[in-house]
């Protein structure tokens, strides 16, 4: 792949098609669906806080990375979280992924975040080459939607 054909760039509301594909392909535990995508996507565009930019080849999506930097109080100041990093897998290993990253990290930094983390059991050797190291377990508890629970 050529780099000239390489574009990272805002995400803007023409790429939901091309951004909803790759989060179906990307989530194991859970089914992302259409309605609940079609009302966070315009969202996110707006959230100052949110960085959502995409890499396209030849003008086509081909990976996302949607993170957010927030205060804390135990970091005194902002962190940054990448919550989803997704490249369709025929483009994986091309740079891609590693560019996405570098342009968050520029943006964390610009926001003043301590430091970037992410939760993953995916990629690792991907992320150690890039200078991230294990850092904590991750835990996490489903909550079930009221509608969902049980009368009683």
């Amino acid at each position: 792949m050529d780099t000239d054909d390489l574009c990272l760039r805002w995400a803007v509301v023409g790429d939901a098609e091309e951004i909803f594909a790759l989060a179906r392909e990307f989530a194991v535990t859970f089914r992302p669906e259409r309605a609940a995508f079609d009302a966070a996507f315009p969202q996110l565009l707006g959230e100052e806080d949110a960085f959502l930019k995409v890499a396209t080849v030849d003008g086509v999506v081909r990976g996302y990375l949607l993170g957010f930097a927030h205060l804390t109080l135990f970091a005194n100041g902002r962190v940054a979280w990448v919550e989803e990093a997704m490249i369709e897998s025929g483009y994986r290993r091309h740079g891609l992924g590693r560019l996405l990253l570098e342009e968050f990290e520029a943006w964390a930094r610009e926001r003043e975040a301590g430091y970037v983390a992410l939760a993953t059991r995916r990629a690792s050797e991907f992320y150690r080459a890039l200078g991230y190291e294990v850092s904590a377990t991750y835990y996490r508890k489903m909550l079930t939607p009221p509608a969902a629970r049980p009368e009683g």
